[in-house]
């Protein structure tokens, strides 16, 4: 079983569900990026998503979009990338997971780049733009690499394809809570029971975790309740980086979601 599959189940015996951050990787600097990737692991973070700055990043918001734009004109590519995360694994051991765009993979090979990922101390990949038919060599690449590929569905996903996507994806499978790009919302999206308990049911023992729009403790308190195994939080973490907000505010506000993460409906 891959780390990430232990976090998931060891919040569950906790009657918890998981929480998962993400962070741009190298944003606002390299330096102060590992400040705040240490504070959300020390404000409970279970897993981090690093975003790998890519010049089209289409299913981002603006809030993503800006901090990937700062963190290209800093010269954030993809082997920098590496060497951050191998500078992580000097200090935590919480699972992490690149996500990003396909482009970058197909220049490296998919090969070198699952290789490279993994010998850093990654722990699994998401590609946002990689279509879950076209996906089989990547798979392949990661699993000779031992990462984990997850796969997206979205509210538009039908029930025969995310079916044979849940089957396939591996750590866990990410559920696009809302149409549109990401983004801190006021309020989910009205249908996401309905689309929590489609989802929940194409993925068996799959772990299920729900990103795009959550952006307080309410809205992951509510998440959990439905019956999702992890939430994802990104706009919301780097938009208060991005006012100035320091590293105890950082772990303050993580530690608020990861209090909304409980579940007394989970069995250990």
């Amino acid at each position: 079983m891959s780390v990430i599959r232990e976090a998931f189940e060891r919040e569950q015996a906790a009657g918890r569900g998981a929480l998962i951050c993400y962070l741009t990787a190298g944003y606002p600097d390299p330096a102060l990026f590992k400040e705040y990737f240490l504070a959300c692991v020390k404000g409970g973070a279970d897993i981090v998503e690093i975003g790998v700055p890519f010049s089209d990043p289409v299913a981002d918001g603006p809030t993503i979009q800006a901090t990937t734009q700062s963190a290209i004109r800093m010269g954030v590519t993809p082997r920098k990338v590496f060497e951050l995360v191998r500078e992580l694994r000097k200090d935590a051991s919480v699972p992490l997971v690149l996500m990003g765009y396909y482009n970058p993979i197909f220049r490296m090979g998919e090969e070198s780049y699952t290789r490279q990922a993994a010998e850093a101390g990654a722990n699994g990949l998401i590609v946002a733009d990689l279509p879950y038919e076209e996906s089989g060599g990547l798979r392949n690449a990661c699993e000779s690499n031992s990462l984990d590929l997850i796969q997206l569905v979205a509210p538009t996903t039908m029930g025969d394809r995310m079916r044979s996507i849940c089957s396939t994806s591996r750590g866990y499978v990410y559920l696009v809570g809302a149409l549109g790009t990401t983004g801190s919302r006021l309020s989910l999206a009205r249908e996401l029971p309905e689309l929590i308990r489609k989802a929940k049911n194409a993925c068996g023992r799959m772990p299920l975790a729900v990103g795009f729009g959550v952006s307080e403790r309410e809205h992951v308190q509510q998440i959990v309740s439905l019956g999702a195994d992890g939430v994802i939080v990104g706009s919301a973490i780097l938009s208060r980086i991005s006012t100035g907000a320091g590293r105890d505010s950082i772990r303050d506000f993580i530690a608020e979601l990861k209090a909304g993460c409980l579940n007394t409906s989970f069995k250990s």
